[in-house]
C-alpha cells in the first residue's frame, strides 16, 4: 500500500518538473512575461496610476517611473489595506497579511498577502519543492507519512481586529488546500496555537503518534520540537519515534552552525536536507541539487528580479541590474516586484550568483545586517563559517549568536578606546577552550574576509574579540521579553549598532 501511495504522489508531482525546466532553459523570456503581468495587473490601482503604469513598456520606463521602496514607502498603502481597502497596490483582494518583525527593525511589519501570491508563488514553489525532492531521491517513502510543520500563528489585525495577520508559514497552512492538509502534521487547531509554549509541548505530544516522513521549519525551533518529543517520549534518537524520517525542509537562517547537531540527533545516512528561501514577501529560490548549498532563482511564479551591485548600495538612488546583467560571485541586493503588490521593494537580503545557466545563487546576508564599523565588512556569510571553525576546534555545539561593533572612544585625555566586536554566544555544548574559541573565531574571520584582516593587522582599528558564554535560553528569554515566541521569529545575528546587544546583556545580567 505504501509503495502504492508513494508512486501515485511522485507521478503527480512529477509534472511540476516540465515548469521547472522552461524556465530553466528560458530564463529571459520567462521573467519579461512575468513582467508584463504585473504591469498589466497593476495599471488600475491607486500605485499604478500614481506611477503611470500605462506608459511602461519596459525596464527603463519601470525604473524611470517607480522607485525602489522600503516598507516605510509602502506602510501608508499598508495601513488604508489593513483598514480594508482594495485595489490600492494590487487588483485582486488582499487575503491576509504576512506579519514579521523583520531582522532590521524591531517594529512588526505587516506584508500584504493575495490569493494569487498564496497560489502562483508560495503554493506553486512548494509543489516544486516536493517534485524537486522525489526526482533527486527515487526511492522515496515520502507521501507514505505526514509532514510535520513547525510554523507560526494568525494574529489580530491591529486596525480591525479580524484574525487575518500572522506568520507567513501560518497564513500558508490556514490556507492550504484539502490534499495539502491531508499530507501534514499536527492538526490546524494545534498547528495555529498562539501560546508558542503550550503549543510546541501540544504539537510534541500529538507529532510523536504520526508516521512523520519530514519536517519544514526553521531549525532553532526544530530543534526544540525534537528535543521536547525525546523528552517526553524517553527516547534517544528521534529516528526510535519516526523511523521512517527521511527530509528536513529548512529555511530562515544559515544551516551551517546547525548542521552537525542535526546529523547527530538524526543518526541516519537516508536524512536529507533542502533548504529553502521563502520569505514574508515571497518563494524565491529552493535547493535543486543533491550535495550542494545553491539555491535555484524561481523565475516563473509571480515575482520579477533586479539587484543593485554592492557599490550602489548606498546611493540615494542606485541603479539596478536584471538578471541579463548579473556576474558570477558579485553580491547584490534583491529587489522584488510581485503579484501582491509589492513594486521595487528593497527586502534586504544580499545574494550572490553562483551560477548563470541555470540561475543559481546563495544568501550572504543582509544590506543592514552586518558589521561595518570600520571598513571591515562582516557579513552572516563570514560569521557562519568562522562560528563553525570555532566550533569544531573546540568541540563545541552552536545555539544562537548575535554580535555588535565595539565602537572606538575617546575622553578628555586624547586617549581612545580601541574597536572591537562584541558577540554574545549560547552553546548546546559549550567549548572546551573559551581562549581557544575565541582565537579560532578570529582566526578564521581573518582569513575568509581580508577587510577583516587588515583593520585586526597590529590591533589598529579591530582588536580581539570579546565574546560572552551566554547561559542557558538567554537569547529564548530575551525573546520571550519581547513577545517575539514564534517560528518566524529569530535572533538578530549580525548588527552595526548596539540595540540587541546591549538588551540582551541586559537579560544575562538579571
Amino acid at each position: 500500500m505504501k509503495s502504492i501511495v508513494n508512486w501515485i504522489g511522485t507521478k503527480i508531482f512529477s509534472t511540476r518538473l516540465e515548469n521547472i525546466e522552461n524556465f530553466k532553459k528560458n530564463p529571459f523570456q520567462v521573467q519579461e512575461e512575468v513582467f508584463k503581468y504585473l504591469i498589466a495587473s497593476g495599471k488600475n490601482t491607486e500605485w499604478g496610476k500614481k506611477h503611470d503604469y500605462f506608459s511602461i513598456r519596459n525596464q527603463k520606463h519601470f525604473e524611470q517611473n517607480v522607485p525602489i521602496s522600503s516598507y516605510e514607502e509602502f506602510y501608508p498603502y499598508i495601513e488604508r489595506s489593513l483598514k480594508g481597502e482594495q485595489n490600492l497596490l494590487w487588483n485582486k483582494p488582499i487575503i491576509g497579511f504576512s506579519k514579521s518583525s523583520g531582522t532590521t527593525n524591531a517594529r512588526s511589519k505587516y506584508i500584504p498577502v493575495s490569493e494569487e501570491g498564496l497560489d502562483k508563488n508560495h503554493y506553486a514553489a512548494g509543489k516544486d519543492l516536493i517534485a524537486i525532492y522525489a526526482c533527486n531521491n527515487q526511492n522515496t517513502h515520502f507521501f507514505s507519512g505526514k509532514g510535520l510543520g513547525v510554523g507560526g500563528s494568525m494574529q489580530p489585525n491591529p486596525v480591525t481586529g479580524e484574525k487575518n495577520c500572522g506568520d507567513v508559514s501560518a497564513l500558508i497552512m490556514n490556507h492550504l488546500p484539502s490534499w495539502a492538509e491531508y499530507l501534514r502534521t499536527p492538526s490546524l487547531e494545534i498547528a495555529l496555537m498562539e501560546n508558542w509554549e503550550q503549543k510546541m509541548e501540544t504539537m510534541a505530544l500529538a507529532s510523536s503518534k504520526d508516521n512523520v516522513t519530514s519536517i519544514q521549519g526553521v531549525p532553532t525551533w526544530t530543534l526544540f520540537l525534537i528535543k521536547k518529543i525525546l523528552e517526553i517520549t524517553g527516547k534517544n534518537s528521534i529516528l526510535e519515534v519516526w523511523p521512517n524520517l527521511e527530509c528536513f525542509f529548512h529555511g530562515a537562517v544559515s544551516f551551517t552552525p546547525y548542521r552537525q547537531l542535526f546529523k547527530e540527533l538524526i543518526p541516519s545516512e537516508q536524512m536529507n536536507y533542502m533548504e529553502v528561501y521563502n520569505a514574508s514577501e515571497g518563494f524565491f529560490a529552493l535547493q535543486d541539487e543533491k550535495n550542494s548549498e545553491d539555491l535555484l532563482l524561481l523565475l516563473d511564479y509571480g515575482i520579477y528580479y533586479e539587484f543593485i551591485p554592492m557599490h550602489e548600495w548606498d546611493k540615494e538612488n542606485p541603479k539596478t541590474v536584471t538578471l541579463q546583467e548579473v556576474k558570477l560571485n558579485e553580491k547584490y541586493a534583491v529587489i522584488i516586484s510581485t503579484n501582491s503588490g509589492l513594486w521595487r521593494y528593497n527586502i534586504g537580503d544580499v545574494v550572490k550568483f553562483t551560477s548563470l545557466s541555470p540561475f543559481r545563487i546563495r544568501i550572504t546576508g543582509r544590506t543592514k545586517h552586518f558589521m561595518n564599523a570600520f571598513g571591515e565588512e562582516v557579513v552572516i556569510e563570514n560569521a557562519d563559517v568562522a562560528l563553525a571553525y570555532a566550533c569544531k576546534k573546540t568541540n563545541s555545539k552552536l545555539k544562537d549568536y548575535t554580535a555588535a561593533p565595539i565602537y572606538i572612544k575617546g575622553d578628555a585625555g586624547g586617549n581612545h578606546k580601541q574597536g572591537g566586536h562584541e558577540w554574545i554566544i549560547e552553546f548546546i555544548q559549550n567549548p572546551e577552550s573559551e581562549t581557544l574559541f575565541v582565537e579560532s573565531l578570529d582566526e578564521k574571520l581573518r582569513e575568509i574576509n581580508s577587510d577583516y584582516d587588515a583593520k585586526r593587522a597590529g590591533n589598529i582599528a579591530l582588536v580581539m574579540p570579546i565574546v560572552h558564554f551566554a547561559a542557558p535560553k538567554t537569547f529564548y528569554k530575551w525573546l520571550q521579553s519581547k513577545g517575539k515566541l514564534g517560528g518566524q521569529h529569530k535572533v538578530p545575528r549580525l548588527s552595526n549598532d548596539r540595540e540587541y546587544v546591549d538588551a540582551i546583556l541586559e537579560v544575562m545580567e538579571r
